[in-house]
């Protein structure tokens, strides 16, 4: 018996509620002016002491924010609000702002897969050998293992510089997967892609091989019909709609969103990067000049990560599977490989501890002789900006690689420039990808290990988002990852501090406010 998917009804509603969501946030700022307007108007002579009451219960409110673990970024947003705008920010804060909406997303607490006792021996031999070989990536993986995310070895990896053929090895093993398949993604969008995708898929389902999907309702409002939906389960697939925007229009959950890209192949095989199901990603259409992505495939024990990691998810929002967990553990073995590998997650509920963002700030200063990014958007606390700087300053060669095109982010765009005037004024390199968008998510240092997902370095990606990657130590795909950034180094510009001081004075201005409120955009 497949769950029941949203018909047309549904649907409508749902694209109806985003717009109701994003018009609450207007009608807040009209009740903060006609909250201005009756007390001047019809209560001039209690005005000052009625307003001074609001401006005391938002400061009561921003206090609230100030004693708040998490984010200081975050937190000044809230302030500024609340203290400037005392009736909007209270509105906004009881709908936007609690502590309760990433519980709020139905989701379940379960507890993490158990570990077999070989499985949790490994990973301690696995750290024991890493800490010998290279003790700064031991203490990050030793971080990253006490959240529950082991250590793997015996994993081999490929690397992917371009959409197409990424996706022309997914589908190949899409096509020979023999018990399950496993698909979580953002965007999975109708195309060439996806008829492709599907045609494989509806083959596989007939052939007995279980098929689960998980896609974002946000990221595929416009872009994935009833009917094929509705394919889907009549071809036997279970799909599962991650935080339906109709259910939350009284209160803008929205935010929080299931960004991640996994998909599992009988357990032994994994992906992930930047890559949505989706034309563009492939270029078989174009939106912003030429899309350059990237992914991995990883094969062998560590593809097991990731498949714990939808399995969590699925239960997560109520589902489950027919079959024990070992059932969908790998058959196969990849022994032999070198180096090691880590797949982990991170998400809202667990903040204010953040795997995500600490992973990061720990990559950066572990480097010693070399640091390049890759991120389409940039928008980071004041310590990640800090670390960065720091870096350069110690003579290590950090390279920032970012779109020459942007995508629809325009505002996301002149925030991230705000930026950059101080990374390069301490040598950090800056490199504007001219052929078109940069969505590839990746870090690499000193040639040694590298960090492969689906995380921006943005508010977003750290404090509202579900999101996903891997740690390669000391894997021969750095060396792969390596080649195609100096490709995209070669295809590159030289942003400098001539063309940061360029910037008219009213995108100055404009970006500057804007960047008090990134954490919306």
């Amino acid at each position: 018996m497949h769950k029941n998917l949203p018909r047309t009804t549904e649907r409508t509603e749902r694209r109806i509620s985003a717009a109701t969501s994003i018009g609450m946030c207007a009608l807040t700022v009209i009740a903060q002016i006609a909250t201005t307007l009756f007390l001047t108007h019809f209560l001039r002579e209690k005005a000052t002491y009625v307003y001074s009451v609001l401006q005391l219960a938002g400061a009561i409110v921003a206090i609230r924010v100030y004693q708040r673990p998490g984010s200081p970024t975050y937190k000044l947003a809230w302030m500024c609000l609340l203290l400037a705008l005392p009736v909007s920010g209270m509105l906004l804060f009881c709908l936007w702002g609690g502590t309760h909406q990433a519980k709020s997303l139905s989701l379940r607490k379960i507890p993490p897969i158990p570990l077999r006792e070989g499985q949790r021996l490994t990973s301690e031999k696995n750290l024991a050998r890493l800490r010998r070989q290279s003790p700064a990536w031991g203490r990050l993986a030793a971080y990253l293992q006490k959240r529950g995310f082991i250590l793997y070895g015996n994993t081999d990896a490929r690397y992917f510089g371009e959409g197409a053929p990424f996706f022309e090895d997914l589908i190949s093993h899409l096509s020979r997967a023999e018990t399950y398949i496993f698909l979580e993604y953002y965007i999975l969008a109708e195309g060439q892609l996806w008829d492709r995708i599907f045609s494989v898929l509806r083959e596989r389902a007939a052939a007995g091989v279980e098929i689960y999907i998980i896609f974002d309702d946000f990221g595929n409002l416009t872009r994935l019909s009833d009917e094929t939906l509705q394919a889907m389960q009549d071809a036997g697939i279970e799909v599962e709609v991650f935080n339906p925007v109709h259910r939350y229009v009284n209160r803008i959950y929205f935010n929080y969103r299931d960004h991640r890209k996994i998909a599992v192949v009988d357990g032994h095989y994994a992906w992930t990067g930047g890559i949505n199901l989706a034309d563009e990603y492939a270029n078989l259409i174009v939106r912003f000049g030429h899309w350059k992505d990237s992914g991995v495939r990883i094969e062998g024990e560590g593809a097991w990560g990731f498949a714990a990691q939808f399995i969590q998810m699925w239960r997560m929002m109520g589902r489950t599977l027919p079959n024990e967990d070992d059932y969908y553990r790998s058959r196969h073995n990849a022994a032999g490989c070198a180096g090691f590998c880590q797949p982990f997650t991170d998400g809202p509920l667990n903040n204010p501890d953040n795997p995500i963002e600490e992973t990061y700030l720990q990559l950066i200063s572990s480097a010693q002789r070399m640091l390049y990014i890759t991120t389409p958007y940039y928008a980071v606390e004041e310590s990640m900006q800090k670390a960065l700087c720091i870096a350069a300053d110690a003579g290590v060669d950090v390279r920032l690689l970012i779109p020459g095109i942007p995508d629809h982010h325009k505002f996301t765009y002149m925030v991230a420039e705000t930026y950059w005037g101080e990374l390069l004024s301490h040598g950090v390199k800056i490199y504007k990808y001219t052929p078109g968008f940069l969505h590839a998510k990746s870090v690499l240092v000193d040639r040694e290990t590298a960090l492969i997902g689906s995380t921006n370095m943005d508010y977003r990606t750290f404090q509202l988002h579900y999101e996903c990657g891997v740690l390669l130590y000391h894997m021969p795909v750095v060396e792969e990852l390596l080649e195609d950034l100096d490709r995209i180094v070669a295809q590159s510009a030289s942003y400098t501090m001539e063309d940061w001081n360029r910037r008219g004075i009213f995108r100055k201005l404009f970006a500057s406010i804007f960047r008090l409120g990134a954490i919306w955009l």
